[in-house]
């Protein structure tokens, strides 16, 4: 019974490589798990992770690292991103009211159509930041070079 099992297993383990289309992430499933359960995933590896029209209001996500990350329509309002690292994630019409962003990484984040109201960028890097459409009032951020 047991090799039946390890053969499953061995299996299922192989089919992210095998399924072509399928894409392969670093993220940590246990920790996308902790996050979307929890709200709190300060330090976690999430980089590739899926997390698109997640609800992550007041999320503790200091010191994540989200880089590739496809967080397209999340809710972020009042989470807590310093340090993280989100470059080249995906923030299409994302939430971020009241988020803290202190030092963190956002080159070459995509924030189209983005809704960022007084969200904190103090010590952000910011290059090459896609804010088209994007609605920011009361942050660090500014559209057009002005």
């Amino acid at each position: 019974m047991q090799t039946r099992h390890f053969a499953v297993a061995a299996i299922l383990t192989m089919l992210p490589v095998l399924g072509g289309g399928l894409s392969v992430q670093a993220a940590d499933p246990g920790q996308v798990r902790q996050l979307l359960e929890t709200g709190m995933c300060q330090g976690c590896d999430l980089s590739g992770a899926d997390l698109s029209q997640a609800h992550l209001i007041g999320a503790d996500l200091r010191d994540a690292n989200l880089q590739g990350a496809n967080l397209t329509e999340a809710n972020l309002e009042g989470a807590d991103l310093t340090s993280a690292n989100l470059k080249n994630a995906d923030m299409t019409d994302a939430y971020l009211t009241n988020a803290s962003l202190n030092d963190t990484n956002l080159t070459n984040v995509n924030l189209t159509r983005a809704t960022v109201y007084y969200a904190d960028v103090a010590g952000a890097v910011m290059q090459d930041v896609n804010l088209t459409d994007a609605a920011v009032l009361g942050t660090g951020i500014s559209i057009g070079g002005e």
